[in-house]
């Protein structure tokens, strides 16, 4: 009949992957699955940094508004050790940098591993265009 559909469009791309090398299929299928939780996890890790970071920031903020007098003290394990203004001061610093650094490390590895995952997903298309060709 003209309507209806034929037998192998109307099954779509589920019977046509079945019909590839399962193995080939599976690994890149895998392979976008897992890059994807990659990218997931980095973005967690990212937004983790950026709140250390502003932590960090709006801390050192609060600290040099203080008079340089003020005792102030650092937590080290179960015990707090008595430092300067300019120490605390210079350790959230250091604490901002070390988290800017890595964000910077985690956004390149993030864009590494999308474009993994758009390289994946293209050699997928490909495969199931090849087999629809033939």
């Amino acid at each position: 009949m003209p309507g209806t559909p034929s037998p192998s469009t109307s099954a779509g791309p589920p019977l046509i992957a079945a019909a590839l090398p399962p193995q080939a299929f599976t690994e890149l299928q895998a392979k976008v699955i897992d890059t994807q939780q990659k990218v997931k996890l980095a973005d967690i890790q990212i937004e983790q940094l950026s709140k250390t970071k502003k932590h960090a920031h709006l801390t050192d903020t609060e600290v040099m508004m203080l008079v340089d007098e003020t005792r102030m003290y650092e937590g080290v394990g179960r015990m707090f050790i008595l430092q300067s203004k300019g120490v605390i001061h210079n350790q959230l610093l250091e604490k901002q940098r070390i988290a800017e650094e890595k964000i910077k490390e985690l956004e390149q590895k993030k864009s590494y591993l999308e474009r993994s995952v758009k390289e994946a997903e293209d050699n997928i298309r490909e495969m199931l265009m090849a087999r629809r060709a033939q």
